[in-house]
């Protein structure tokens, strides 16, 4: 499969080096705002969080290339003004986050677009564990990655429901710092994705505050389990001075007994059967950073698991924002295209 990675931020740049690794599908072409091909190849060869890259990237024109691949760099405002004929693309990877009008995006001429970012209108919102079996592309073109926060939490919620019956509950996400936010206090920050034209929190440090939020898991966890929602869940976030690796706090009241005997051997058995890398269960002493590029994206910290009057269960968990939600991404186009 020929690939087009559109969009090369801190998703996109984890998506790449994560596909040259794996070597399941070819991405021939990036389309990048950032119009400086010299600065693109050394933003993908050194980073700050998870190291140089160990076959640099070298710039030939508007190509840049090592030993591995060769890809061409494209510098369109849109997805809707590239000139796909000729190029032999079969799926786009949006990494951009850039909410386009769905159905625009059914006329691009690719078998499949694949979106970083929860969308109720796509044809299907996919998260590991919990509905990739629904996944199939003679029926869905249009097909949402989720995101990050969605992606660590539903398969624990899930496993709960499917066992205990989930009431309803309370998150809390600690988030690390993002590019849209600022290092010295200054002007509000517009942030569209929570419709709100001038938050004034985000216009403050980033590095000396931990800065309160909302935060779109729980509408995100609504597109695929529809009972999981803002009726039924209350949440806020946290954004914190680090550079990535996120933690839940999740409060969870079930309808029918649970233990933590119980709990815990269904975390545990989980774990023993899984195919893909989404719950793993901890109980070393362990910081965040020690979490930073791990494949497993809900990672549950059993220092903090416990269960009150059989019916009120008490969650922690970790996930990699960057790396490990991007490894599921490329996760679920491989499983796509079979």
């Amino acid at each position: 499969m020929r690939v087009l990675l559109n969009g090369l931020g801190r998703i996109g740049r984890s998506i790449l080096r994560i596909a040259l690794e794996q070597k399941e599908f070819e991405i021939v072409a990036i389309n990048e705002l950032n119009n400086n091909v010299e600065n693109i190849a050394y933003t993908i060869n050194y980073d700050s969080i998870y190291g140089r890259y160990h076959t640099p990237f070298e710039v030939d024109g508007q190509t840049i290339y090592n030993a591995q691949t060769r890809i061409a760099l494209w510098s369109e405002k849109s997805l809707f003004d590239m000139d796909l004929s000729g190029h032999a693309i079969d799926i786009i990877i949006d990494a951009s986050g850039v909410k386009n009008p769905v159905e625009r995006l059914r006329g691009l001429d690719v078998k499949a677009l694949f979106l970083t970012h929860p969308d109720p209108r796509a044809d299907i919102n996919v998260i590991l564990g919990v509905n990739e079996d629904e996944l199939d592309l003679h029926h869905h073109k249009i097909i949402s990655t989720s995101s990050c926060n969605a992606t660590a939490l539903l398969p624990a919620l899930k496993m709960i429901d499917d066992h205990f019956d989930i009431a309803y509950g309370d998150i809390t996400t600690v988030h690390p710092l993002l590019n849209h936010q600022k290092l010295l206090d200054g002007g509000c920050i517009g942030d569209d994705s929570r419709n709100v034209t001038c938050n004034f929190e985000f216009g403050r440090s980033a590095v000396d505050n931990i800065i309160p939020s909302k935060t779109t898991a729980i509408e995100a966890c609504s597109y695929l389990l529809p009972h999981i929602n803002a009726d039924s869940f209350s949440s806020n976030s946290f954004r914190v001075p680090t550079a990535t690796v996120g933690a839940i706090d999740a409060t969870i009241v079930v309808k029918k007994e649970c233990t933590k005997k119980r709990l815990l051997e269904l975390c545990y058995a989980y774990e023993e059967k899984q195919t893909d890398t989404i719950i793993k269960n901890n109980t070393k002493p362990l910081v965040s950073g020690d979490f930073k590029a791990e494949p497993f994206t809900t990672i549950i910290d059993h220092r903090f698991t416990d269960v009150k009057m059989e019916k009120m269960i008490k969650l922690v968990i970790w996930y990699d924002n960057e790396w490990g939600y991007a490894l599921k991404v490329v996760d679920i186009v491989k499983r796509s295209i079979g």
